[in-house]
């Protein structure tokens, strides 16, 4: 049986889903993705895009996908790849934890590197 996640934003109007196992999990330090969320750090996976699905309308800036009604960041799509937030999903606390570490020189003092996860100090090497 394969893994269903289901989410939406803040309001509703926008719903999501992916199937199976993520290819990545992950965490990022980052300027943009502190100024997205508004917090130390976002936290999102990786799908293969034919596992993703969602359903109601979304507004986009720089690749990111959100609600117009709410304003909740939700996702990012290319021809390969879904990146979901994970704090969209229904369920709380999720199954899945991080792997990795992104931007890790900007992390804040006061929080700790992730057990088991790989760092980096900027983006992830190929």
């Amino acid at each position: 049986m394969s893994m269903l996640l289901t989410g939406s934003c803040r309001c509703g109007r926008v719903q999501i889903a992916v199937r199976g196992k993520p290819t990545r999990i992950g965490i990022c330090h980052c300027t943009d993705c502190r100024q997205e969320s508004g917090s130390a750090f976002t936290y999102f996976a990786m799908w293969p895009v034919e596992k993703f699905e969602t359903n109601g309308d979304t507004k986009e800036h720089s690749g990111r996908r959100f609600c117009p009604e709410c304003g909740s960041r939700m996702f990012s799509v290319d021809d390969k790849e879904a990146e979901i937030k994970l704090g969209t999903l229904t369920e709380a606390p999720t199954p899945l934890s991080p792997t990795y570490e992104l931007w890790i020189k900007r992390r804040e003092t006061w929080l700790h590197p992730i057990e088991g996860a790989e760092q980096f100090e900027e983006d992830r090497t190929p």
